[in-house]
Formats: C-alpha cells, structure tokens, sequence
C-alpha cells in the first residue's frame, strides 16, 4: 500500500500539470495563441517522462517532500 503522503505528491503534480494547461489555454484565448506553447510542452514532457522516467514537476516535489518515495527521479 501507497503512504499517503506520496498519493498527495501524486494529486500535487496532478494539480499542477492541469493549472498549467488550463493557464495556458486561458491566456491563448485572452492573451495571444503563442501562449499556446506552454500546452504544447508540457504535454510534450508528459509523453517523454514514462521513457526517460524524468518528470520536471516530479524532481522539484522530490525535493521538497524528501520524506515520500522518489517518483520519476531517473531511475
């Protein structure tokens, strides 16, 4: 079984992934459709990260909650 502190790093990069496309769409339609991009990359890195096993949003919440099991550290 999961500790539940590492559901939360889960349910944290969740939240985060989904703000940055929905901030990205936001500013797209408000702002101007470069923004577009931010979308673009991040579900870039979400298609990569299963085969280098290195997600951005992973390291830094690796870091920050070193009491939970590393995930997608690159290893």
């Amino acid at each position: 079984m999961q500790n539940k502190k590492d559901i939360l790093k889960v349910r944290a990069h969740d939240a985060i992934v989904g703000f940055t496309y929905l901030i990205s769409i936001i500013l797209a339609t408000q702002v101007n459709m470069d923004f577009i991009w931010i979308a673009v990359v991040t579900a870039a890195l979400q298609i990569v990260s299963p085969f280098t096993k290195f997600c951005p949003i992973y390291a830094i919440l690796n870091r920050m909650m070193s009491d939970t099991t590393p995930i997608q550290n690159g290893k």
